[in-house]
């Protein structure tokens, strides 16, 4: 396989971090760049991490003595020596969004985790499991910039990775009417640990700024249609969503309530899980799960603890389908935030894009 040198825009934070970590060993990407703000421009990477370093494995040894660059000053710089860059940043959305486009005019590939460009039209938001035909979408985008190697993609909200993927081939097959997803969040979400955020320890916040509408928003991209290169978002199912910060450090769940166009049974559900594929799985992506939908027949799961690592943390867990009273039915779901909601999902979505010849190594 081709071989990708790879920048990580906003690397000192944990989402960064999370970049950092995933390159070390990958097959195909190399860690070239680092880039934060200025404050840590012209240090070594671990003397810009610091104490901050909030993952559980110690900094990759190659990303070490990387001397951080000026993300905001050095684009130029920066996109001419790598393929490609991932960018985790955290500034303002005006800024994010001038900073990503300015990025892919430079003819450098951006693979974001940020929430600035989601709903750009032309900037396709996606799954690889779930809507890889999105992409066809960037031919359009490169003529909007000026661009034939430079553009934009992004992951959706880590939120949605939890219980989306469930719904989807449900959706393909029995069609949805609508659906209620409750999510409870882990403190990474929010950048933090319990030793940088103790007020969570035995709390719960009923209150995350913007990811209901996140949550009932982004799906309907994601489920949406290439039309006359934009991404027309669709109009069903109804989706309703609250959304809680918890006291775990790592894992998303979600309560799914669900009614379906043609109500399938318990067995056919459980069926399609098992047998779900994706494009990511047909490709044999590097970082992909074997198994997209694990579903447990345990009363008592899933549990983040127990399986938020599941398949290198890419994998999606399922659990307690029953009839509901008021919906068709409900069940839980679980992801790992940091990696298939976050860097994980990224990684996953690059790898896709290199895959399918829209990012190609400089000459």
């Amino acid at each position: 396989m081709k071989q990708y040198k790879v920048g990580v825009i906003g690397a000192t934070g944990m989402v960064g971090q999370r970049f950092v970590t995933l390159m070390e060993h990958h097959p195909w990407f190399h860690l070239t760049v680092v880039a934060a703000s200025g404050r840590s421009a012209g240090k070594t990477y671990e003397e810009a991490i610091g104490d901050r370093w909030a993952m559980d494995t110690p900094i990759p040894e190659e990303a070490k003595k990387l001397i951080v660059m000026n993300a905001q000053e050095d684009v130029d710089k920066i996109a001419s020596m790598v393929d490609f860059v991932f960018c985790a940043v955290d500034m303002k959305k005006d800024e994010i969004l001038a900073l990503e486009e300015n990025y892919a005019r430079h003819e450098c590939p951006v693979v974001s985790n940020n929430s600035a460009n989601r709903w750009t039209p032309d900037v396709p938001m996606v799954v690889p499991e779930i809507n890889p035909e999105h992409l066809q979408v960037i031919e359009s985008q490169r003529r909007r910039l000026g661009t034939t190697r430079g553009f934009i993609a992004v992951k959706s909200n880590c939120s949605i990775q939890s219980y989306v993927p469930a719904l989807h081939p449900l959706k393909e097959a029995f069609g949805l009417k609508r659906v209620l997803a409750c999510t409870y969040q882990a403190i990474s979400g929010a950048g933090k640990t319990f030793k940088t955020w103790p007020e969570m320890v035995d709390n719960l916040i009923p209150y995350i700024g913007g990811e209901e509408e996140k949550s009932e928003k982004e799906p309907l991209k994601v489920w949406g249609k290439v039309e006359n290169g934009v991404i027309v978002t669709a109009d069903s199912p109804a989706i309703t969503s609250q959304c809680l910060r918890v006291p775990v450090s790592n894992g998303h769940t979600a309560a799914v309530f669900v009614d379906f166009e043609h109500k399938p049974t318990v067995d056919e559900i459980k069926a399609l899980w098992a047998s779900y594929k994706g494009r990511a799985q047909e490709l044999d992506l590097p970082t992909a799960p074997k198994q997209f939908i694990h579903y447990f027949e345990e009363p008592d799961r899933p549990q983040a603890r127990l399986d938020r690592e599941l398949e290198g943390g890419m994998a999606i867990s399922v659990g307690r389908l029953r009839p509901d009273t008021q919906y068709d039915y409900k069940f839980v779901c679980l992801s790992h935030n940091t990696l298939r909601g976050a860097a994980g999902g990224g990684v996953l979505l690059a790898e896709l894009l290199c895959a399918e010849g829209y990012i190609e190594p400089r000459a």
